[in-house]
């Protein structure tokens, strides 16, 4: 997986609803619900609960965040 790859296929949930899983350290992880805002060159945000999140699509590509639409 590349960066643009990524980039696109997150691309296409713009302004739609999304689930947002994130693997932290220390097991540690939570779960969102969203709607994709916007998408940036390195980064995409979400809008969650009135405020707005920034997600980095290298993290995505590790795997310590999933994107899923709903």
């Amino acid at each position: 997986m590349n960066l643009d790859l990524v980039r696109e296929d997150i691309a296409k949930y713009l302004n739609k609803k999304v689930k947002i899983k994130i693997y932290g350290m220390r097991n540690k992880n939570y779960e969102y619900e969203g709607i994709l805002s916007a998408v940036y060159p390195y980064v995409f945000t979400v809008f969650i609960d009135g405020s707005e999140k920034s997600f980095n699509y290298a993290d995505v590509i590790i795997g310590d965040v999933v994107i899923k639409p709903i």
